[in-house]
């Protein structure tokens, strides 16, 4: 099986994973593309990606280009001379010249079953609509957002505790493998690339803080779905007693079965020996069970830790929540 020279573009741990098993496999990595240093930590120091940080240790060469649309870095980029580009969580758009520069194209691992989330955020957006199973597409890369055919796939289940942090290792072991067998099969001439269908489209948007709020009007199992995909970046948090400055932070959640309560959304119901239990949904008459929380100025806990403490924000009959305005927190 002949070595392809590859060029590897990626910038987050997910991306240094797929980094990593490129180095272990026999073919040759002869430069590497990263976002510039950003700012990090309370001293707001440049800090080099995760991918530069494993490149320099790997004695490789590193380019970090603000953009790949100016000339300039198009023939660097060129000089590399590489069979194919590999593009995991880079972060910048790739123009059409530099899709076309490699010999066999630019492939691309993405972290979901393809046409399923394309986009940003596909790991929080597959576990917040709670989907049954996730995967890796490996996708030889076209002008579209996420729309090229695919190469290979591999999947994953998704299960009642998974959360984006978890999701996200998983996938970066599972997409750093399959990239692997993926790369040997297109060295040795057998791989065929599938088109994407035309149905089952949809699109992960980016997270952002503002909808990390949580509305206990909503149904119980949505509740508990955003608390995982929301885990561990931006934290689900609603308030105490309706004060902006109190956010209590949450974790981990399931949905109880047992049903009945009707009492306002957001309402603290008697606790379990390891859960507080919310009442939730538009009328109030199902319950959302939290098994880890952060109280504001406190450590993430098991909510069993947290009720030992006697906290009377969590009192039952306490209401949590924008709506419980004007209670006493």
């Amino acid at each position: 099986m002949p070595a392809l020279r590859v060029v590897f573009a990626g910038t987050p741990d997910f991306a240094a994973s797929s980094l990593r098993a490129l180095l272990q496999s026999r073919h040759r990595v002869v430069g590497v593309y990263t976002q510039p240093d950003r700012p990090a930590g309370r001293g707001r120091r440049l800090t080099p990606s995760p991918v530069k940080a494993l490149a320099l240790e790997q004695g490789l060469d590193v380019h970090q280009p603000a953009t790949l649309k100016d000339a300039d870095a198009q023939k660097t980029l060129a000089a590399l001379n590489a069979d194919v580009m590999v593009v995991v969580a880079y972060g910048l758009l790739l123009p059409r010249a530099v899709l076309d520069l490699p010999r066999l194209g630019c492939v691309n691992v993405h972290a979901s079953l393809l046409p399923r989330w394309r986009g940003a955020a596909p790991i929080h957006r597959a576990i917040e609509a709670g989907d049954a199973e996730t995967g890796v597409s490996i996708m030889q890369m076209d002008a579209g957002l996420d729309t090229g055919a695919v190469l290979a796939e591999a999947r994953t289940p998704i299960t009642a505790t998974t959360t984006a942090g978890e999701l996200h290792n998983a996938l970066a072991d599972l997409g750093a493998e399959t990239l692997a067998t993926t790369l040997d099969a297109i060295a040795e001439g057998r791989a065929s690339a599938t088109p994407q269908p035309e149905e089952g489209v949809t699109y992960a948007a980016k997270l952002s803080k503002a909808e990390a709020e949580l509305d206990f009007t909503r149904p119980a199992a949505e509740l508990a779905a955003r608390i995982r995909a929301f885990n561990p970046w931006p934290v689900a948090w609603c308030t105490l007693g309706g004060n902006d400055d109190a956010r209590l932070r949450l974790l981990m959640a399931n949905a109880e079965e047992v049903t009945g309560t009707a009492l306002p959304p957001g309402t603290l119901l008697p606790p379990d020996a390891d859960a507080l239990r919310i009442a939730c949904g538009d009328n109030g008459d199902e319950v959302l069970r939290v098994t880890q929380a952060q109280l504001p100025g406190g450590k993430a806990l098991a909510v069993s830790e947290l009720l030992n403490a006697q906290s009377p924000r969590l009192a039952e009959g306490s209401r949590l929540g924008r709506h419980a305005k004007g209670a006493t927190p």
